[in-house]
């Protein structure tokens, strides 16, 4: 009964209906831009919006495949072929590429495939497109899963990584469980949602606003004292207060979640959520599908939001006024999205992908690691770790907090 009078206290609030409602929306209008901003050509113009979205997912129809050694091969020569005919190229005075019916027919429809296998062939740093694919000698095969490999080598030996061996041989042992030939086809809705994790940051901020006053609040209007000299004050009151705004935070981040995830997937299609995520980017070293992805992803965004939940009722337990409460909390979650790391190593780059901000952002493509001694864990499972255990600390010295609080 005092969880649910703790709930409803929350959920009544004209400010958190105000809040959460507005939250919703911005989610919305986040989540839904990518949708209305969508659109792909044809050799008739720009498609846009839905009509796009159909459009592109025919052409993928005929391009879900199994990425063989053969079928690379056989695609690099057909572009390859193209370039040797020269009513087919044109040249800007930098680069050569295909116009005409060249480019539409037998480019356009699979451009993002092209790059990825093109990309797999580039030195690190280097972006690579379909008009560098006559550059390759296919002579003897393209050994396209071979280059994949010895890229991963060359990334995890660079200089600028500063890894040590058992770090190395982490990524290595991940990366040896991705299956190959990898599957191919159709994403785009998954690939929208993965790319737009971090806007999630809003929604927890929101939860965090409205949880601010459940301890402060009482202290501003002067109820402390009465709720402390209760019969259950010091004790199942505390508890029912800290159980109602965990509800409370699960209940909107389910809302948040549904919407950020629904918009995109019923826009493009749940098309791709067994694919791996190597058909991004081949130097991924993590053996997730799409749909694997993206729930890691979430279960670790929840503990982050436990664990800012912790830190707020903490803060709330300490501080008289809510807004004391916010001044310190914002600029934890948002001074963090102005600073930028400089590479995957370092006290400060290691530091920084740990803050809330930068852990809503999966950082699947980077080879970010931490190691104890023998022990090497990658950014993810410390992420989980780190927030788990910042939840189950700052939710008993929030409790402990007010328990000890002297009224005035």
């Amino acid at each position: 009964m005092l969880v649910k009078y703790e709930f409803l206290k929350i959920l009544r609030k004209k400010s958190t209906l105000i809040v959460m409602t507005i939250s919703l929306i911005v989610t919305g209008l986040l989540f839904g831009l990518p949708i209305m901003q969508y659109q792909t050509y044809n050799q008739n113009g720009v498609i846009k919006g839905k009509a796009g979205i159909a459009y592109e997912k025919e052409q993928y129809a005929n391009f879900s495949v199994l990425l063989s050694e053969e079928y690379i091969s056989e695609t690099i020569r057909e572009v390859q072929g193209l370039f040797e005919k020269p009513d087919n190229v044109g040249y800007d005075g930098n680069e050569q590429f295909l116009i005409g019916d060249a480019y539409w027919n037998g480019i356009a429809p699979r451009e993002k495939l092209l790059r990825l296998i093109a990309n797999t062939y580039s030195n690190p740093n280097e972006i690579l497109g379909y008009n560098n694919l006559p550059d390759l000698d296919i002579t003897n095969g393209a050994f396209f899963y071979q280059t994949m490999n010895e890229k991963m080598e060359t990334l995890l030996n660079h200089p600028s990584h500063m890894l040590s061996n058992e770090q190395k041989e982490y990524w290595r042992n991940m990366a040896s469980k991705v299956d190959t030939p990898l599957q191919y086809g159709y994403y785009e809705g998954w690939e929208v949602i993965i790319n737009s994790f971090e806007l999630l940051l809003f929604a927890l901020s929101a939860i965090c606003i409205v949880i601010a006053p459940v301890f402060a609040g009482e202290y501003q209007a002067g109820t402390d004292a009465v709720i402390l000299s209760g019969k259950y004050g010091k004790t199942k009151l505390i508890t029912a207060k800290i159980v109602s705004s965990l509800l409370f935070g699960t209940i909107a981040f389910v809302l948040h979640i549904l919407i950020a995830c629904g918009l995109p997937l019923t826009a493009f299609g749940v098309d791709g959520w067994n694919l791996p995520l190597q058909i991004v980017d081949t130097i991924i070293p993590y053996p997730f599908t799409f749909l694997q992805a993206v729930l890691i992803n979430i279960i670790i965004l929840y503990l982050i939001l436990i664990a800012m939940i912790g830190l707020t009722l903490l803060l709330s337990a300490k501080m008289k006024s809510p807004y004391l409460v916010l001044i310190v909390l914002i600029p934890i979650l948002f001074i963090p999205m102005f600073l930028t790391p400089n590479g995957t190593t370092g006290a400060y780059n290691l530091i920084l992908f740990l803050l809330p901000y930068r852990s809503t952002m999966p950082e699947f493509n980077k080879y970010i690691s931490y190691q104890f001694g023998g022990l090497v864990l990658n950014t993810l499972t410390i992420r989980a770790i780190l927030y788990f255990l910042l939840a189950i600390i700052m939710l008993p010295l929030a409790r402990l907090g007010f328990k000890k609080h002297q009224v005035a």
